[in-house]
């Protein structure tokens, strides 16, 4: 899905939140995965369309939440010595 961007306002996450992530500290974890919450959500969102053709959309919450589950597996993985 190359048109979704994560906006260009928002600071980067700072090392010592993704050090502090890789190391387990909820806080952290949650810092990044709201960072991602706009891409996540875009990522998860579907299209339906209506008996009339009408077109809806919506957050699939199962696609949402395993793409949350994902992001959190790959933070505890990620080998932070490797990075510096």
């Amino acid at each position: 899905m190359s048109g979704i961007k994560i906006k260009s306002n928002t600071r980067p996450t700072p090392f010592y939140v993704i050090e502090a992530a890789a190391s387990g500290d909820v806080d952290a974890i949650n810092k990044i995965l709201s960072y991602y919450k706009g891409y996540i959500i875009a990522l998860s969102t579907r299209r339906l369309y209506d008996e009339n053709g009408n077109t809806h959309y919506f957050v699939d919450e199962e696609i949402r939440r395993t793409l949350e589950t994902k992001l959190i597996t790959k933070i505890l993985q990620f080998d932070v010595s490797k990075a510096m």
